[in-house]
């Protein structure tokens, strides 16, 4: 059983120059980074999206291109947040929200992956509370939303603890090692 790296006790963020959240009831790991995604950890990313439980947790393939990936940074429409969380000196997460167009401009879509071997340590916590809080106080988002593999438990519980909702569900909604899995819709609105 590995064991957890200790949570900063705080009540309020961390305050360092390297790391500075915008949630303001953020409670990091110790030693953990968050900031914008750059070209440069395509190499980072793609290791991530190559981990078995990040696969099977996300849309992602296997195999990714580092080139596509490098590509798809660099191409990143101003309405995007795409963050890396580093701990140890590993890119260990990445999380996305997406503002979409239109009338449909109050929406914000979330998308997130947390290392296999990182996983249960609160670095998804820290992801999703950075993206809710750009979302809401600093984007005008007012509502989230976000699919989950409705087998994903730990993922439901995390976003369940934000105040995600289960809104319906999507039979059949991705291939995932040659079966269809299912998915929840989750959103949450912002009061």
């Amino acid at each position: 059983m590995q064991q957890e790296p200790p949570i900063n006790p705080t009540a309020g963020p961390i305050m360092r120059a390297d790391k500075s959240p915008v949630a303001r009831d953020a409670r990091w790991p110790v030693d953990l980074s968050i900031r914008a995604q750059s070209p440069d950890d395509a190499n980072g990313i793609a290791e991530l999206q190559s981990m078995p439980g990040v696969r099977a947790g996300t849309l992602r393939p296997p195999y990714p291109r580092i080139a596509d990936i490098r590509k798809h940074i660099e191409n990143q429409p101003a309405n995007t947040v795409a963050l890396v969380a580093i701990l140890e000196g590993r890119l260990v997460g990445n999380a996305g929200l997406t503002r979409l167009p239109g009338r449909r401009s109050h929406v914000g879509e979330i998308g997130m992956a947390v290392h296999d071997v990182y996983q249960g340590r609160g670095i998804g916590r820290a992801l999703l509370g950075e993206l809710v809080a750009n979302a809401f106080d600093w984007m005008d988002i007012r509502r989230l939303e976000l699919t989950v593999f409705t087998d994903n438990v730990p993922a439901i519980a995390l976003y369940e603890s934000f105040g995600f909702e289960r809104e319906g569900s999507h039979r059949a909604y991705a291939l995932r090692a040659g079966r269809y899995v299912d998915a929840y819709a989750m959103a949450r609105i912002k009061t």
